[in-house]
């Protein structure tokens, strides 16, 4: 019988250089799109999957994370006294309950395979799913939902898949594909960010995994890939054959928030989106065009 996917891993102990110097002080998972910072996007699509446990891999001058999720006594207080309740609604909201929330360090930026493999203990022997907030996706059910749906049909690891240009491989992870049926494909090989003559599609990983837990297994030796890091690729490639192993091909949008033109372009297009703020939006957009 198929194990339940219960818990995410959310890895969010990146420096965010991109962004400097909005992010000396603060995290890039707290920047905002529109009015909701990248790592409550992440945390809303797992709970529309049915996964209700947390555990957010960090690093250091993270602390507003934890700060986020938790109850702020002082500002419901005050909403409450004045009558704000739309707006002490949306705090609540973004509370996650309490014991369903782990923190813990990566000490080292040693890749991303390393932030997971610190999640080990806590993930234990069951299938789990792996968020990068950077990565904002947009649909309805959502990705890692799709992602739960597929895993639960199949009893494997899923990752999901976009088609990217071939001269973008190099900065992904490019999965090798056969059989593919109803947006599901076989997994033959996983390589990280290969140049684009060597790369054996252009199906390029988006940061939306389940995975099952013999990948510690390989996480456990540390061998180092590309970049010098411990790379989550290299360690899901060693699982192929012994595991049912697919990509899921996602059709939704899905936006690059580790770039900053990715970053306007999610804002703008969630605000398209959004009933109470599209109207405004697209006047605004309208008269800076003109302009």
């Amino acid at each position: 019988m198929t194990q339940r996917v219960r818990k995410a891993v959310l890895p969010v102990a990146g420096l965010g250089t991109r962004f400097l110097p909005a992010t000396k002080a603060m995290p890039k998972e707290m920047l905002t799109v529109v009015d909701r910072p990248l790592i409550q996007y992440a945390v809303e699509e797992c709970l529309a999957a049915g996964i209700e446990e947390f555990v957010f891999v960090t690093g250091r001058n993270k602390s507003a994370l934890e700060d986020h999720f938790d109850a702020a006594y002082e500002l419901e207080a005050t909403l409450q006294q004045r009558g704000k309740s739309r707006e002490l609604q949306q705090t609540q909201d973004a509370t996650i309950k309490p014991g369903n929330a782990i923190f813990t360090r990566q000490q080292k930026p040693l890749g991303l395979g390393h932030a997971v493999w610190c999640a080990r203990d806590w993930v234990g022997r069951e299938p789990f799913a792996v968020l990068l907030p950077d990565e904002l996706t947009i649909d309805a059910p959502s990705c890692t939902a799709q992602l739960v749906a597929a895993h639960e049909k199949t009893d494997g690891n899923v990752v999901a898949v976009m088609d990217v240009p071939r001269e973008q491989t190099k900065s992904y992870g490019i999965a090798a594909v056969k059989g593919a049926k109803d947006g599901l494909a076989e997994i033959t090989g996983l390589v990280e960010k290969p140049q684009p003559q060597e790369a054996p599609s252009t199906l390029a990983i988006i940061g939306r995994y389940v995975l099952l837990p013999d990948v510690f297994d390989h996480l456990d030796r540390h061998e180092t890939g590309a970049g010098g890091e411990i790379q989550l690729t290299d360690a899901m490639a060693k699982m192929i054959g012994n595991r049912p192993f697919h990509a899921l091909t996602y059709a939704g949008q899905r936006y690059d928030c580790g770039s900053r033109i990715g970053f306007l372009e999610a804002n703008v297009a969630v605000a398209l989106h959004r009933e109470d703020t599209a109207s405004e939006t697209r006047s605004v957009l309208n008269r800076l065009l003109k302009g």
